[in-house]
């Protein structure tokens, strides 16, 4: 790792990290805020619920969710969480290398004595960094809110740690994978279509899936490797979907490197 390269690069982060913390921070406010009411109208509620049709309620991950418990609540806010931090983290991949040559500043850069890994080794650790810190303000702001509005309600919290762990393991799936595209095109023009194509991609097949119970779509989206409605209900991952999202991290994050090292990097002309 180069200090220098680590430093600018979480420099050029750290206004990103704190406008996706504070959202995602007042996301969790305002909606839990709301729990008190779902909580004292249960039975209205999940009468309510059941109204709807089987597959509109599975599209949404509604269907194994109890919204008058404080984790079944939570976990229905969790959904639009993952949603966003999907979208902060395939924008930090997406934008890692390809933001430079944009720029055309990569060759400025490698023309310093420093090898390609540990530019890229650099890169990576502080966007790592900055997903940590929005990590760290969901951790916080859902213990906090969950203090506030819970009242006379008990929760497990190991549950709630599992599902806070989960976090760190879809951020570091759409950063590789984020990054690994980037570097199979030839050119990204801008980051912010494909991290939003990327995030609500993988959420529209994760609605797909639920609606249509369909195996093979829970394979390819990570919103099913750790569904939140699956960790309230089991108290536990879904383990053989975690570990194939673990896969395709390791994998991502090999062929970048290894793709990375052998780019043909455009040079001001």
């Amino acid at each position: 790792m180069n200090a220098n390269i680590y430093r600018h690069e979480f420099r050029t982060r750290l206004k990103s990290v704190v406008t996706w913390s504070l959202s995602v921070a007042a996301l969790l406010v305002i909606f839990f805020s709301f729990f008190s009411a779902f909580a004292d109208q249960a039975a209205l509620m999940n009468a309510f619920l059941a109204r709807y049709p089987q597959e509109l309620r599975a599209a949404f991950g509604m269907d194994n969710m109890d919204l008058a418990t404080v984790l079944g609540y939570y976990s229905f806010i969790f959904l639009f969480v993952q949603l966003c931090l999907a979208i902060q983290a395939g924008n930090y991949g997406f934008g890692l290398v390809s933001i430079e040559e944009n720029e055309l500043t990569a060759d400025f850069l490698l023309s310093k004595p420093v090898s390609r890994t540990q530019i890229l080794t650099s890169k990576l650790l502080a966007a790592l960094t900055s997903l940590t810190i929005t990590n760290l303000v969901v951790w916080v702001i859902s213990f906090v809110v969950i203090a506030l509005f819970r009242g006379e309600h008990e929760y497990e919290t190991g549950t709630l740690l599992l599902l806070l762990i989960s976090i760190v393991i879809l951020q570091l799936f759409f950063l590789s994978v984020g990054l690994v595209i980037s570097l199979l095109v030839k050119r990204v023009r801008s980051v912010t279509p494909y991290a939003l194509g990327l995030g609500f991609g993988s959420y529209v097949l994760s609605a797909f899936s639920g609606i249509f119970g369909d195996v093979k779509l829970e394979l390819i989206t990570p919103f099913k490797h750790l569904d939140a409605a699956y960790i309230v209900q089991h108290g536990a991952y879904d383990t053989p979907l975690v570990l194939l999202n673990a896969a395709v991290t390791l994998v991502a994050l090999a062929v970048s490197y290894r793709l990375y090292i052998r780019r043909d990097i455009p040079a001001v002309s």
